[in-house]
């Protein structure tokens, strides 16, 4: 073999493995961002119930126009058990719960240098990931 075939190997080698590098640099980025928006989903979800708690009369069982009163429990808006737990790991801190307003905060297992805060008010949502 000749010096000029070598070198084409050796450079089609390189080549091949910095594509592969990139590809896994790719596909991780994107099941952050997956796991992020799965995040983000299932806190939207949970302020709808928030939401749903507070529009509710009390005598159904509801806050009857306040986050921190009435309910199963009679201390206001809770995650409900089977809830608490992400889809992808991780799950739900106990809200933060006023007669204003909900916090909901969730952090991932994987990812640990960001969580997603749901701030719930009576007809509104806002979401953050930090």
């Amino acid at each position: 073999m000749g010096q000029q075939q070598l070198l084409l190997i050796v450079l089609g080698v390189i080549i091949v493995g910095i594509a592969i590098v990139v590809g896994i640099n790719l596909f991780n980025a994107n099941a952050e961002e997956s796991a992020k928006d799965t995040m983000a989903s299932e806190g939207t979800n949970l302020a709808a119930l928030a939401q749903q708690f507070y529009k509710k009369p009390l005598a159904l069982g509801g806050g009857g126009n306040t986050f921190d009163e009435g309910g199963p429990s009679g201390n206001g808006f809770s995650i409900p058990a089977k809830l608490q737990t992400s889809g992808i790991g991780g799950g739900w801190a106990a809200p933060t719960v006023s007669a204003t307003t909900v916090q909901l905060v969730g952090t991932p297992d994987e990812y640990t240098d960001w969580t997603v805060t749901v701030d719930v008010f009576a007809d509104s949502i806002a979401t953050t990931i930090d």
